[in-house]
């Protein structure tokens, strides 16, 4: 059997060619397949329909690259949950730019490893300047601002939580009820107390009752407050919890993975103003930023507030390989190996520039508009009330929580559309959280309609659940 080729090397794109044209018709062919946002039948049909399309997974005899390229990737494109179509709108799950998905494939095949500068000499170079270049971005009058690449809000958040942890010791953590839950899985991880929530009436965090926690609460105090909420995409009053936190001594981390790419809209970005008095935020790029997963940020004002990360193994920073000019990787991160998730980002900040970037995030915020004044004209459904950001929640009028669920369920179970789920105000809501700049007017009124004749077949009957 002949050695398989490989994708580096001068030789690689000429062995990538026939391989990228192979998946790029079984991806057609699963997405036709598909036809529509979800699969349909729901998990069984999906499981089952699935593991007859590709047989085993570990055969005797391989089937060769080809069929394996085309049996497997035709499989996955046809039980995919497309965020491109305009009607899956469930998450915080972005349709990524063909031209990042381009970047990601040169990732792969050169496959830098962000651990060592031996392993990614430009990579390591390229993802310097770009944390600089973002961290300024957050940070615009800081004199060395900072960032690290992480897998996303999670890992940005449990980080911003350890250094917050290394500078003070075992910090009092105080998040609102609207807060992601990352903030309490990354205190139970750091070992740190359960933080104190404070209430959330109106979606947002309550400037009086954090005003009492930490007027009632001692020792070093970290709120962390949210810029784009994960259920209605909500922005907590940012100046006046920073204003808060400076009078009582607390540092403050902000989660804006969601709303923080607001920064590159000038129609936007005022929605951020005091996210530069945080003393950590978190940004996703995997969200409203279009990149593939993964693309998260953590920044800090200061380079050197990301010091306690640095990490010594001889194979990897020796003392004098860095007295001796080589870069010391290892405090870019808490993970070893690591992919250059920073060219996907640049070629797209470098693509599209500033106004292309605020041009797709203000398309989107118009759509999430446009589907909400479509809710508040037709009678037959409920409007939480006006988009933050991207995020809409709805309703059939006078519908009790499980028809709302069951009406969610039928739609995914169908394969027309993927609306999420969230609680506010004591009720269950329909999520249409829209990352689609290509979304049209008619595509929302469709979206709609698909809802109110879900309620329609349930009265009747007529519709699974």
């Amino acid at each position: 059997m002949p050695i398989p080729p490989l994708a580096g090397g001068t030789a690689g794109p000429t062995h990538l060619r026939p391989l990228l044209d192979t998946v790029l018709t079984a991806l057609h062919n699963g997405a036709t397949r598909r036809n529509g946002p979800l699969p349909t039948g729901g998990p069984d049909t999906v499981t089952r329909r699935t593991r007859n399309a590709t047989g085993p997974l570990i055969p005797d005899r391989g089937t060769g690259a080809h069929h394996a390229l085309r049996t497997l990737v035709t499989a996955l494109a046809e039980g995919a949950a497309d965020p491109a179509h305009p009607h899956c709108a469930a998450h915080l799950h972005t349709p990524p730019l063909a031209l990042a998905a381009a970047a990601d494939l040169a990732a792969s095949a050169l496959n830098p490893s962000m651990d060592s500068w031996d392993q990614a000499p430009a990579a390591s170079t390229l993802e310097t300047d770009l944390t600089a270049a973002l961290a300024a971005e957050i940070y615009p009058h800081a004199l060395r601002p900072d960032s690290v690449i992480t897998t996303g809000g999670t890992e940005a958040n449990q980080l911003a939580l350890l250094l917050a942890r290394e500078r003070h010791g075992p910090v009092q953590t105080i998040c609102a009820a609207n807060a992601h839950h990352s903030i309490t899985r990354a205190a139970w991880l750091l070992g740190l107390p359960t933080p104190v929530v404070i209430p959330a009436p109106t979606g947002v965090m309550n400037p009086a009752a954090l005003d009492e926690a930490l007027t009632r609460l001692y020792g070093p105090l970290l709120v962390t407050a949210t810029a784009g909420t994960t259920d209605a995409g909500r922005i907590d009053p940012l100046t006046e919890i920073a204003e808060l936190t400076t009078a009582h001594g607390a540092e403050l981390h902000i989660d804006a993975a969601y709303g923080g790419p607001l920064l590159f809209s000038p129609t936007h970005r005022t929605k951020l103003q005091g996210l530069d008095r945080a003393h950590s935020v978190t940004l996703d790029l995997h969200k409203l930023g279009w990149q593939p997963a993964s693309a998260g940020i953590l920044a800090v004002p200061d380079h050197h507030h990301l010091d306690p990360l640095h990490h010594h193994a001889p194979y990897l920073n020796a003392d004098d390989d860095t007295d001796a000019g080589l870069p010391d990787l290892l405090g870019r991160s808490l993970r070893t190996t690591r992919r250059p998730d920073a060219l996907k980002i640049a070629v797209t900040l470098q693509a599209l520039g500033r106004d292309g970037l605020a041009d797709l995030i203000d398309r989107t915020i118009a759509a999430a508009h446009h589907l909400a004044g479509i809710i508040t004209r037709t009678a037959a459904l409920e409007l939480h009330g006006p988009p933050t950001i991207s995020t809409v929640l709805f309703r059939p009028t006078e519908a009790d929580d499980t028809t709302v669920a069951a009406i969610r369920r039928t739609l995914l179970t169908r394969g027309v559309a993927v609306l999420g789920r969230a609680r506010a105000d004591g009720r269950l809501w329909l999520k249409a959280t829209l990352l689609n700049p290509h979304t049209t007017p008619e595509n929302l009124h469709q979206l709609t309609e698909l809802v109110t004749h879900a309620v329609t077949g349930l009265a009747e009957g007529s519709t699974p659940r």
